[in-house]
C-alpha cells in the first residue's frame, strides 16, 4: 500500500472510537479545494512512501489502546491491494472506517462483500450535473450513484459529506445534493478551511460562517434523516 502519512491517534475521525488515521497516496479527482494536495499531485506521489510494516508494528503495539483505524487519502479505493491491506488490520482486531470519493464502486462492492469495512464515509463533491466542474475531471456520475447505493444498502453505519466552498457551492447546491441523497441516515456539511488547497487561488477564499452553515443545514434537513455541520 502506498501510504503518504498517518495520524497516530484521533478522537474525532471515527465516531465513538479512538483511532489511528492512515492516508493513502493518489486520487482520481482533482478537486481545487482539496486540503491534501501532497497526496494528489504527481510530483509529491513520487516521494518516499510510509512503510506499511512500520504501521503494522505500531498497530500491533496499540491493541487495547486504539479501537479502530481510518483509511483515508487521497483515495484508498484506487489501490488494488486495499483488500489485503484492510484484512491485515482486521485480523489485529481493529474496526475500520473507510473514506472514499465513490469513484470506484467495484472496489466498494468487493470490500462490503468481504466484510472489511465497519463504517463508510463518502464525499459527495457536488450535485451530479456539476461533478465534472467541481472535481476537475470528466466523470461518469453513474459510478457515484452506484457507490452511494452500495453504501446505503450495505446495512453498515455510514455518512455522506460535502465540503462547502462559497465560490463553488451556492446555497441552492446544498439542497440539490440533499435531494439526490433523499432519505439517507446522515448528511454532514463540512466548513471549508482555506489553509492548504490544491488550487492556491482558494487559499484566499472566504468560508461560509457559522450562522450560514447552520442555515445551509436547514435547507438540507427536509430531505435527509440527520444533517449537521462541522
Amino acid at each position: 500500500m502506498k501510504l503518504g502519512g498517518w495520524q497516530k491517534c484521533s478522537l474525532i475521525d471515527f465516531p465513538g472510537k479512538v483511532c489511528a488515521v492512515l492516508f493513502t497516496k493518489g486520487c482520481s479527482f482533482r478537486c481545487p479545494f482539496c486540503h491534501n494536495p501532497g497526496l494528489v499531485l504527481p510530483k509529491q506521489l513520487a516521494q518516499e512512501h510510509l512503510d506499511e510494516k512500520i504501521v503494522f508494528e505500531f498497530l500491533q503495539k496499540r491493541k487495547g489502546l486504539l479501537d479502530g483505524v481510518v483509511v483515508s487519502g487521497g483515495e484508498p479505493t484506487i489501490h488494488a491491494d486495499l483488500p489485503e491491506f484492510l484484512t491485515t488490520i482486521k485480523t489485529m482486531g481493529f474496526a475500520i472506517k473507510l473514506d472514499t470519493n465513490g469513484d470506484h464502486p467495484e472496489m466498494i462492492e468487493r470490500l462490503i462483500r468481504k466484510n472489511l469495512v465497519d463504517y463508510w464515509a463518502m464525499d459527495r463533491k457536488a450535485s451530479l450535473p456539476r461533478y465534472a466542474q467541481i472535481t476537475g475531471i470528466p466523470i461518469d456520475t453513474r459510478k457515484i450513484e452506484q457507490s452511494s447505493s452500495l453504501i446505503i444498502q450495505s446495512g453498515l453505519p455510514y455518512e455522506f459529506r460535502t465540503t462547502l466552498v462559497r465560490e463553488l457551492h451556492p446555497p441552492e447546491e446544498v439542497e440539490h445534493i440533499a435531494r439526490e441523497l433523499h432519505g439517507v441516515n446522515r448528511f454532514i456539511l463540512q466548513q471549508f478551511r482555506p489553509l492548504i488547497t490544491l488550487d492556491p487561488k482558494l487559499q484566499t477564499a472566504s468560508p461560509y460562517n457559522d450562522e450560514e452553515m447552520t442555515s445551509l443545514c436547514e435547507r438540507a434537513k427536509p430531505y435527509v434523516q440527520e444533517c449537521f455541520w462541522r
